[in-house]
């Protein structure tokens, strides 16, 4: 056997992943400040943390994907945004201890690489790191045919934070009476989206081009696609202004789930299901699905993707201090009360 056999024969185009990285420094670079060291292309990537005013400082990291979420993106053909969702995943969890975020790392695998839809995605990736005020010091693309079809596509963040030990936020001194602060998702941000298309998809037959009259005149495919809320600006904001007693990343599992990490023993939730508004997306699943409060509760967020625990007498303050940022939306949603759980009514 005398043909030569090259790497590209067996489906991994290495030219075409140097016009990746060719396309998406520009985007990348968008996100350095004086912190990063390096530029593109080393081994490693060298950041340089500014300590001023931290006496003890303590990394915080995280990690995450998008999940099937991605799905929906690749249905649509739009890949400029699912990036956003990454770094949300990822940093959101990072804040709820009270850190700044300071750098994030990407990993795309794809069964072929083409350098546009890289690009693409990697925008997605450095928009949402200038939402974080982080940099994107660094990244893989593995080409892997055979593992990926043609089309598909993975990706997965890692995000680290810092903070003073003194100033860590951790749910320990949360006590009876203490309320809940609700900020607002964007949607269904990166979670539940394989009962999504479940229902609306399989289901229901519904396709991401339809116009739905509960969405505002948007397709499903835009409501769907909607980029996970990045809430590094609006804990800044409570931060300069009060110490919250623990911040709740509203994530796979919901409410049920992720509320109850921080509450200690001895202790529950009660929700009032009716202080907020909850999006029409929600309304028309819950439809379509037949869901009832219970699944819904423990799989989506219901509008709320983050929640901020204050004592009574500082929630005036904080509501105040997110006004301040931006953020109108925030409402009481429910009190810290003796016995364990959460109870939503």
């Amino acid at each position: 056997m005398s043909e030569k056999i090259t790497y590209r024969d067996s489906g991994v185009d290495t030219k075409e992943g140097e016009r990746a990285v060719s396309l998406m420094k520009a985007h990348v670079k968008k996100t350095f400040g004086p912190e990063v060291l390096t530029g593109l292309g080393g081994f490693g990537s060298l950041f340089k943390p500014n300590l001023a005013g931290i006496k003890a400082p303590v990394l915080v990291a995280g990690s995450d994907g998008v999940g099937t979420k991605l799905k929906i993106a690749i249905m649509m053909d739009r890949h400029d945004t699912i990036g956003q969702d990454l770094v949300a995943m990822c940093v959101n969890d990072v804040l709820c201890q009270g850190a700044k975020p300071l750098f994030f790392l990407d990993y795309i695998a794809t069964g072929t690489v083409r350098a546009e839809r890289v690009a693409e995605l990697v925008k997605g990736v450095a928009d949402g790191c200038v939402l974080s005020g982080c940099a994107l010091v660094g990244g893989e693309t593995a080409e892997m045919p055979g593992i990926y079809a043609d089309g598909d596509y993975d990706m997965a963040g890692f995000a680290v934070g810092i903070v003073d030990e003194d100033a860590i936020v951790d749910g320990s001194g949360i006590r009876e009476g203490d309320v809940l602060i609700g900020l607002p998702s964007s949607g269904f941000h990166s979670n539940g989206y394989s009962l999504v298309r479940k229902i609306f998809f399989e289901s229901r037959g519904m396709g991401v081009a339809d116009v739905v009259p509960e969405l505002g005149g948007q397709t499903l495919g835009e409501v769907l696609l909607t980029p996970t809320r990045i809430y590094a600006k609006e804990v800044a904001a409570v931060l300069g202004r009060v110490r919250p007693q623990a911040m709740i990343h509203i994530t796979g599992g919901g409410f049920y789930e992720n509320i109850p990490r921080v509450i200690p023993a001895g202790l529950g939730v009660h929700i009032d299901a009716g202080s907020w508004d909850v999006p029409p997306v929600f309304e028309l699943i819950a439809r379509l699905g037949n869901l009832e409060a219970g699944d819904l509760f423990s799989t989506f967020n219901m509008g709320v993707g983050y929640i901020i625990i204050v004592r009574e007498n500082e929630a005036e303050t904080a509501i105040a201090a997110l006004a301040a940022a931006g953020e109108t939306g925030a409402r009481v949603i429910g009190n810290i009360t003796r016995g364990s759980g959460v109870a939503i009514g």
